[in-house]
């Protein structure tokens, strides 16, 4: 009989816990990342954004959106609602992070390097190419070639030209590092 109330009452503890577990609260922050608008807006909307004490966070164009006490995905979906409904998106993709346990984000990356303007990690996203995370890092120097950009993912070296549209449409993974070599005697 203890046995079956307690059965119970972990039910129902569960019930009530698990929609909380994975929410966003007021004070963490959300990495915002926006996919399906052009590579210059990308830069103004891709963020960390803090979540207010009031619960809300504050995006460019919309303005305030509630956050908290709402999951990741139905965050993403009712900021991908207002940029449509503004008219200022016809169709964004919006990605969502929250804040893990301890306040620091949980965000993979793709390294690049090189002879490039601005070197370091770039935000990995689902079907980031690696002409997009070399625009993302801010293009090639002057000094640098996007005819021999060489890949290294899992102890392997892979190069590739830039300048053939097939080769910008390479994806990438998580932890990928690219290298711009610098332009050799041709220019190349």
């Amino acid at each position: 009989m203890n046995i079956k109330i307690l059965s119970i009452f972990g039910l129902l503890l569960l019930g009530i816990i698990s929609p909380v577990l994975g929410q966003i609260e007021a004070g963490t922050s959300v990495q915002i990342s926006i996919m399906g608008v052009p590579a210059e807006e990308k830069g103004k909307i891709d963020a960390l954004y803090p979540v207010s004490q009031s619960g809300t966070v504050n995006l460019p164009f919309i303005g305030v959106i509630r956050a908290a006490g709402m999951r990741p995905e139905n965050l993403a979906s009712s900021i991908q609602n207002a940029y449509k409904s503004a008219q200022i998106y016809t169709s964004p993709t919006i990605q969502v992070v929250s804040t893990a346990e301890g306040g620091n984000v949980v965000v993979q990356m793709v390294h690049v390097g090189g002879q490039i303007r601005r070197p370091g990690p770039v935000n990995f996203q689902k079907n980031l190419t690696i002409y997009q995370a070399v625009q993302a890092a801010g293009g090639a120097s002057e000094f640098g070639s996007l005819k021999r950009v060489k890949l290294y993912r899992d102890g392997k070296t892979l190069t590739y030209d830039l300048t053939n549209p097939q080769f910008m449409r390479v994806p990438l993974r998580p932890n990928d590092t690219l290298e711009i070599p610098q332009k050799n005697w041709l220019g190349q």
